[in-house]
């Protein structure tokens, strides 16, 4: 794991394409801005979980809009 100190306004470059900005710091919570081109998804890990869990619960071949939990 690598492990960086930033300051409001710092950002990290990944990959030539992905551009983390850090745009506010307010007590125990930083906010990150995220550029990242469309086809890679950004996930809060909890979201990220989410979809893998409920994509192993599908049948193969179904797809589920994880927004609305509906078969598409």
């Amino acid at each position: 794991m690598l492990i960086l100190s930033r300051k409001l306004g710092e950002q990290i470059v990944i990959a030539d394409n992905i551009v983390i900005t850090v745009v506010e710091i307010r007590g125990d919570k930083v906010r990150l801005g995220i550029e990242a081109p469309r086809e890679v998804p950004v996930h809060r890990k909890e979201i990220y979980e989410l979809i893998q869990r409920e994509k192993s619960q599908q049948p193969d071949g179904a797809s589920t809009d994880t927004a609305t939990g509906q078969s598409k």
